[in-house]
């Protein structure tokens, strides 16, 4: 892989090939790639086990280490998906939240425990925009939230 950039790694306890077949299902523009196995030389599992497989998720590049109990997920990283519309924001929503944990502010913890959030693209141009006012209410509004509500979110950023 050298060449193409950068790939992010994600440290499973046996769950990677699961883990990425499910985010592959949920993202377009997704793939699984190569798969390695343990060959029982190096420590971390079983010989014939799989050991890392790389995936695809709407374009960025993973690849998922089934490296043991060590290292678990926490929210200091996570990722964010950002929708077009509430359609998008619902859809990603319930599927990454499923057998997972839905937190606030758009934030969501999946069965894997990776933390992901679910931003809708207009909100990040309402808190970056040049009015501090509205910035402030759109702000307020997401703090009350678990899932964004654009309409809600819209609806306090012009002031209604």
């Amino acid at each position: 892989m050298a060449g193409d950039g950068f790939t992010t790694c994600l440290w499973f306890d046996g769950r990677a090939e699961e883990a990425a077949q499910h985010y592959v299902s949920i993202f377009k523009n997704s793939r699984l790639g190569r798969i390695a196995r343990y060959t029982g030389v190096e420590p971390g599992g079983p010989a014939g086990s799989v050991m890392t497989v790389e995936f695809e998720a709407n374009g960025q590049k993973f690849v998922g280490l089934n490296g043991g109990p060590q290292f678990t997920f926490s929210e200091a990283i996570s990722f964010q998906v950002h929708c077009a519309d509430q359609e998008e924001v619902d859809y990603y929503w319930s599927r990454l939240s499923e057998g997972g944990e839905e937190g606030p502010c758009g934030w969501v913890k999946d069965r894997f425990g990776v933390s992901w959030q679910v931003v809708p693209a207009e909100f990040i141009d309402m808190v970056s925009g040049p009015d501090p006012e509205k910035t402030k209410r759109a702000t307020e509004a997401m703090m009350a939230m678990g899932k964004l509500d654009i309409a809600a979110l819209r609806t306090a950023y012009e002031g209604g």
